[in-house]
């Protein structure tokens, strides 16, 4: 028993050393393993992680297609996956189509962003007006933001052809159904039409977040294209005087009203009569001018003052509106009044101009013209309301 033992705790604790414990030390006999079948593959298979895709809206690798037999049906459905196959190849077309867009609009607005960025460096520093310099610069800025315009059409039009791919789509996913319906068929055709209809419907799944896609980047970059038009135009005008103001420029017609002196209205009405349209001084707070500007030299220089009174009213109230007043002396004879008329409102234009340029949007400016017999010469008053 003792010997028993002995054997048993030499068998399931053996020696570090390699050695039999039973032999006193020699060497022990080694056992050699073969490599599996899979150690031996000299090319080992790996399987992938994800399929792989070109864009957001590219298609992943399909997986192996289910067999098709002889029969009417698996002729059909080989026909569709043919149909199929090139529907997935236009797809993943359209989204390297986009993604190539998208670099070129990236370089196009790096370029334009740089030359304008240049521009605006040496107006805030101080420039001559009309710097020749600086209008070529305004020049190659606009070629590139005509060049961002240009891929906007570019992706319009590939818009169109992925609606067009819809349409397939819908055409072949409809066919696919319909084909289950056909007599003739085996369970390796139904098989194959499962399988079939599930790599049209992911195609699908591609085609509309590409066309969600492209309408996006076509309604952002088209409101991206308005703004800094408008910008550019600032730009202009900023250059042509050789400091910055603001954006945009658009006329108004012009409206009749009662002089805001309460005297009777010789322009829109006959006289002693009450004109249609209300006077917009009156809805001014305290019906007072924040700004009046005479033209009674040519070319008055009113445009930092305006500026100025125009910035300080926004400041405290940023969601007022204007109304500009063209008022004209109302002495003479009618003639004389409407030639008054006519320059008040020339002069009035100019300075809803200077407004605009300055920044101010159009919509946020009311345009009248009134005559008064308190005024000895062309004025032009500006409320806030």
């Amino acid at each position: 028993m003792l010997g028993g033992c002995s054997f048993a705790s030499d068998t399931l604790w053996p020696s570090l050393s390699g050695s039999d414990p039973r032999s006193g030390g020699s060497q022990a006999q080694r056992v050699a393993i073969p490599p599996s079948s899979a150690e031996q593959n000299p090319q080992p298979t790996m399987s992938p992680a994800g399929g792989t895709a070109s864009g957001r809206g590219a298609i992943a690798q399909a997986p192996t297609p289910a067999p098709i037999t002889a029969t009417a049906v698996g002729q059909r459905a080989t026909q569709m996956r043919d149909d199929v196959q090139r529907l997935q190849g236009s797809v993943n077309g359209r989204s390297t189509q986009l993604q190539q867009f998208r670099a070129e609009q990236v370089q196009i607005a790096q370029r334009y962003y740089g030359i304008v960025a240049g521009i605006n460096a040496r107006l805030q520093v101080g420039t001559t007006p009309g710097n020749p310099n600086l209008q070529g610069q305004w020049n190659q800025a606009n070629q590139e933001l005509e060049r961002i315009a240009t891929e906007i059409g570019r992706m319009s039009q590939l818009s169109n052809q992925v609606a067009a791919d819809a349409a397939t789509a819908s055409f072949l996913l409809e066919s696919t159904r319909a084909a289950y319906s056909l007599s003739g068929a085996v369970e390796e055709d139904h098989r194959a039409l499962a399988t079939l209809e599930d790599e049209v419907n992911r195609t699908v799944v591609s085609i509309d977040r590409q066309l969600n896609e492209l309408s996006e980047d076509v309604n952002r970059q088209t409101a991206y294209v308005g703004r800094e038009r408008s910008n550019m135009t600032a730009l202009s005008v900023a250059i042509k005087n050789g400091e910055l103001f603001g954006t945009g420029l658009n006329n108004r017609p012009f409206a009749a009203v009662a002089p805001a002196d309460g005297s009777p209205a010789r322009l829109g009405a006959a006289p002693g009569q009450t004109p249609r349209t209300a006077n917009p001084a009156s809805a001014a707070v305290g019906n007072r001018p924040l700004v009046v500007i005479r033209f009674d030299r040519p070319n008055p220089s009113y445009e930092q003052a305006l500026y100025t009174a125009v910035s300080r009213a926004l400041e405290r109230r940023p969601e007022a509106a204007f109304d500009l007043v063209a008022v004209s002396p109302g002495r003479g004879n009618q003639a004389q009044v409407a030639l008054a008329s006519t320059n008040a409102k020339r002069q009035a234009e100019t300075v809803l101009r200077s407004l605009t340029n300055m920044g101010l949007t159009p919509d946020r400016i009311n345009l009248s013209a009134t005559t008064s017999g308190n005024v000895q010469t062309n004025e032009v008053h500006l409320f806030v309301r």
